[in-house]
């Protein structure tokens, strides 16, 4: 757990500089295929996807 959620550090921050200095080509990819993996492996993966569920029945209901 203390690996996964400091690779989740890791590939956020660095996904982070690559988009603030618009430097997206394959390296950019990669990096935010990887935070997600690791993100989705942590305890934050039930909240995002209750959030996600919830914001699609709410534009469902529109």
């Amino acid at each position: 757990m203390a690996i996964t959620v400091s690779l989740v550090a890791l590939f956020g921050l660095v996904l982070f500089f690559l988009l603030r200095s618009k430097s997206l080509g394959y390296g950019s990819a990669f990096v935010a295929m990887m935070f997600g993996f690791y993100l989705a492996s942590t305890g934050a993966s039930e909240p995002m996807n209750e959030l996600t569920t919830a914001v699609v029945n709410a534009l469902s209901d529109l």
